[in-house]
């Protein structure tokens, strides 16, 4: 399986996230990922990749001009509010300054863009359907965030930082790369957030911000060992996008490496790394947790209700197990499984849904088979076979409530609706 695998423990911004991914392609492709993504102003952006060594490890930083102007040289001074004013020199992203005490004018692009600016932006550009569709649902994941955090509705929502057009370049930068990538399977570490205070029109805010707070919600996040903001919000919110599990690498073959710098100095090598390699037909590694809980007090039909809710609250999987308790009382014991970012809604759930005062964890490694699906027709019955692949084993296996279904509108026993699909 082709597997992406981000390091974020220095955190990520959309300019370290372009610059890694970037590193990823060939030369022919790198040429066609420019021409494309600078495509988006009309002229007047111009992202040019450069060489950047930090703790002598070469790397990549996106080099974002607009109409000739660096964004780091532009001083924007606010009265007013709008979203996403918080992000003051950030350690990744292009030097963002902002002084809020009196009125300026916005120069190069610097206007305040709400979601209807931001999507004509996107939907003009000469990018696959798919791109523009995360692009815009990186964008809402944003605005979403910064609705939380100022306590406003969607709809007056206003991008700054976020909105101008070398930001656009980040989140749709990414999204292409992803594209052009075509990794089926996208891990990254737990994300180091920083620590500390940023300022912003609203007075001093803490690390991570409260927009990146927001949106890493369920994801592994920690602060790290150095202060200042580490994970910003256009980071957080194409890792949440793009990112299908956290963890550590797993067994996997690295084809390219990449590495996307920050601006800053740092003791640690300021980069996000990109691994891009074959993870499989041996099957897959990972972690998992599981919860359980023993119960003496409940009816079977309110378990068999918790079991459902545990389900809906994130669980991989829910079972029982009979069990012999105190005062020689028979008992169940409930289990579930759940990746580390679901715990605390699983521990929730059960405390919710079961008369139980304790919730014991266990941490899991487990192996998995890689597992694909097939559609299959059968005379007028949709059949879905599930193929299981890895450490030696393949087998193939249809969806039982599509066998029932089977065989109660041709009238035949399970056994013979399974042996009509294996023909």
């Amino acid at each position: 399986m082709r597997t992406l695998y981000l390091d974020l423990g220095m955190g990520a911004a959309g300019d370290m996230l372009t610059a890694a991914l970037y590193e990823l392609l060939d030369d022919e492709k790198k040429k066609v990922f420019i021409e494309k993504i600078n495509s988006l102003g009309h002229g007047e952006l111009c992202v040019a990749p450069e060489p950047a060594e930090k703790c002598g490890i070469r790397g990549t930083h996106m080099h974002v001009t607009i109409a000739g102007m660096e964004e780091h040289e532009h001083m924007h001074e606010h009265d007013h509010e709008h979203g996403h004013d918080h992000e003051h020199e950030h350690d990744h992203e292009h030097g963002h300054e902002h002084d809020h005490d009196h009125e300026h004018e916005h120069h190069h692009g610097h206007h305040h863009s709400g979601m209807a600016d931001i999507e004509a932006i996107i939907s003009g550009a000469d990018l696959p359907d798919g791109v523009k569709s995360s692009a815009m649902t990186v964008y809402r994941l944003i605005a979403e965030a910064e609705s939380a955090a100022h306590g406003k509705p969607v709809t007056e929502i206003h991008f700054h930082e976020v909105g101008a057009l070398d930001a656009v370049a980040d989140v749709t930068g990414v999204c292409l790369l992803m594209d052009m990538l075509g990794a089926e399977r996208v891990i990254a570490s737990p994300a180091a957030t920083g620590f500390g205070h940023v300022h912003c029109a609203h007075g001093i805010l803490p690390v991570p911000a409260p927009a990146t707070a927001y949106i890493m919600r369920g994801a592994p996040i920690y602060a790290g060992e150095f202060e200042g903001e580490l994970l910003t919000p256009t980071g957080a919110a194409l890792i949440r996008h793009f990112v299908t599990e956290f963890g550590n690498m797993p067994l996997m073959k690295p084809e390219a490496i990449g590495y996307g710098m920050g601006t800053k100095d740092f003791p640690r090598a300021n980069c996000v790394r990109a691994v891009l390699g074959d993870s499989g037909p041996e099957g897959n590694r990972g972690e998992i947790m599981e919860l359980c809980c023993n119960l003496d007090d409940m009816t079977p039909e309110a378990v068999s209700f918790a079991m459902d809710m545990l389900f809906d609250a994130g669980a991989a999987d829910v079972w029982t197990e009979p069990i012999g308790m105190k005062k020689s009382r028979p008992g169940v014991k409930l289990c579930a499984l759940c990746t580390e970012s679901r715990t605390n809604a699983l521990v929730r759930a059960f405390f919710k849904h079961t008369t139980t005062i304790g919730v014991r964890e266990t941490f899991c490694r487990r192996y998995t088979l890689e597992r694909s699906f097939e559609a299959r027709t059968i005379g007028e019955s949709k059949v879905t076979l599930k193929h299981s692949r890895g450490y030696g084993a393949e087998r193939c296996k249809p969806e039982f409530e599509d066998v029932a279904r089977m065989a109660r509108e041709r009238g035949l026993s399970l056994a013979e609706a399974e042996a009509l699909i294996k023909e």
